[in-house]
């Protein structure tokens, strides 16, 4: 029975007693159970599977585990994200106690994270016991699950079982460590991240300057002076904020000013308080009408664009040339002062694209990716900044035009879409999100890539995206914004990239201003 039926009769029998209408709930659930036994492997269209799991939803018996946990293993991740979706509605003490026997006997790597998601996200009672043995499986994901699992449990005691996986040999599991004993605020982070600091993973170098800048130690200060006379990039700002946070010193970015006051101060030194340090930081911010002090540094410049700042070295540009792209600006007074070639929206971002090459310093690396239907990347991977290449990119840039767009429609209107191009003049806006985020466009053809398992090629080049679009998605193997904005978090959980988001035009942006928040990024709106 699906189950907007069986919720409408459960309505109908409102009248009936208590104990009458628990009865029949059970009733309703066992032949439901009974029902999906007999016909799920009956359904061969992705749908119809998908609703047959979520048809389990809430219920409460037993054999719900029994049931779900081979669908774990399906090549369909949508499937498999509606059955852990269920599998995180099974709070039941039997139901739970199935969940934990799979995760001890079953040794299948999907099951076993998949069963550690659908926990996590129940917070059943009892769960954190089983994740905390798994924490040496053979299956670095399977480790990664289960700490993220003792980190919404709140299980604090687990900390000195979780402190040797600050050093484990897959980075993905170092960083997740360090944050969930940052997220504890257990000392037992510091020398874990200490030793992190000059890994070569700058996604554990992220976590672990944010972890000793909310777990202050004394032990913290002179490592992290250290690494700033070497470090560059996106993280530079990170490392200052911790070592501001730490000691009330603000020395920005500068690392021959921090090396020379820690010089002076670290015999005998004696860390503030955070009562101290709140002083420090509120009468800093008084004087200079900002929180953040200056951020300039001899070897990490600072790339603007569209009013979006960062000090990253390896930066992807990711611009829409969808069929919309060729529709003039509505607020012409806002673009008045451009000097662009006309008020397209292409021009538009064309030549704000090209100022902002021109403009990058030599030691930034970069790369561009124009989209529509299809994702057209300039080259296979970031390049230097020199001038040559500078050249080279602004000549790409210059030969981008709006794919199908309204000059197009005349060749549409009497048949002849080939030629107008309009099939390949939509919005691909998933498809373009995750091509930058590293995914093979041959991987994405053969359906969404997030199931139980995610994608284990995170360790990415590009640590900064900028996305501009002017429409909503239209064509992907996703259009829906919620299911992107899902996708792209599940992607960019241990890639770390920041993305910063801007919208032109008129369209429903909200989506787009998620995005940049989930991830790390700033939204712009350049306006209609």
């Amino acid at each position: 029975m699906a189950r907007h039926a069986r919720g409408a009769a459960l309505v109908a029998l409102a009248c009936v007693g208590p104990c009458a209408v628990s009865g029949l709930a059970a009733s309703f659930d066992a032949e439901t159970v009974a029902n999906f036994k007999k016909y799920f492997k009956t359904y061969k269209e992705p749908a119809a599977r998908i609703e047959a799991v979520l048809a389990l939803e809430n219920m409460p018996e037993p054999e719900v585990v029994e049931l779900l946990v081979p669908v774990l293993k399906d090549p369909d991740a949508d499937l498999v994200r509606a059955a852990i979706r269920v599998l995180a509605t099974c709070k039941e003490p039997l139901q739970v106690a199935e969940l934990k026997t799979v995760l001890e006997k079953d040794k299948n790597e999907a099951v076993r994270v998949g069963v550690l998601r659908a926990l996590s996200e129940s917070k059943a009672e009892g769960a954190s016991d089983a994740a905390v043995q798994l924490l040496g499986d053979k299956s670095w994901e399977v480790r990664r699950r289960a700490l993220q699992l003792l980190s919404g449990a709140k299980a604090i005691d687990a900390a000195p079982r979780i402190a040797p996986l600050g050093a484990d040999p897959e980075p993905a599991v170092r960083a997740q460590a360090l944050d969930v004993l940052a997220a504890f605020k257990s000392e037992l982070v510091v020398p874990k991240a200490v030793a992190c600091v000059n890994d070569q993973i700058w996604q554990v170098r992220a976590s672990a300057f944010a972890a000793l800048r909310v777990v202050r130690h004394k032990d913290a200060v002179e490592p992290l002076v250290s690494r700033m006379q070497v470090e560059e990039g996106r993280l530079v700002p990170d490392l200052a904020e911790a070592l501001a946070n730490l000691t009330g010193q603000e020395h920005g970015v500068d690392p021959a000013k921090w090396k020379a006051w820690w010089e002076g101060a670290k015999n005998g030194y004696i860390l503030p308080t955070e009562d101290a340090i709140a002083y420090f930081r509120t009468r800093r911010a008084a004087a200079t009408g900002d929180k953040k002090a200056d951020w300039s540094h001899p070897r990490t410049t600072v790339t603007g664009y569209h009013g979006i700042e960062t000090t990253s070295r390896s930066i992807l540009f990711i611009i829409d040339v969808s069929g919309s792209m060729e529709a003039e600006v509505i607020e012409k007074e806002r673009f008045s002062d451009g000097n662009y070639p006309t008020m397209q929206r292409i021009d538009i971002v064309k030549t704000e694209l090209m100022r902002t090459i021109d403009r990058l310093d030599a030691n930034v690396n970069f790369n561009i990716l124009a989209f529509a239907t299809k994702v057209d990347p300039w080259k296979k991977d970031l390049v230097a900044s020199n001038i040559v290449n500078k050249s080279a990119a602004k000549d790409w840039i210059k030969g981008l035009e709006a794919i199908g767009g309204n000059s197009k429609e005349d060749l549409a209107s009497v048949g002849l879409l080939g030629a107008a191009n309009m099939e390949m003049g939509k919005t691909n806006t998933y498809g373009a999100l995750i091509a930058g985020l590293g995914i093979d466009p041959k991987q994405q053809a053969k359906g969404p890539v997030t199931g139980a398992v995610p994608d284990k090629n995170y360790k990415v080049g590009v640590d900064t995206i900028f996305f501009l679009s002017d429409g909503r998605p239209t064509v992907g193997e996703y259009v829906d914004p919620e299911d992107i904005r899902r996708e792209v978090r599940a992607l960019n959980e241990l890639r770390k990239v920041v993305l910063h988001t801007i919208a032109i035009g008129e369209f429903q942006k909200e989506f787009m201003k998620r995005i940049a928040e989930e991830n790390g990024g700033v939204f712009v709106d350049l306006g209609r």
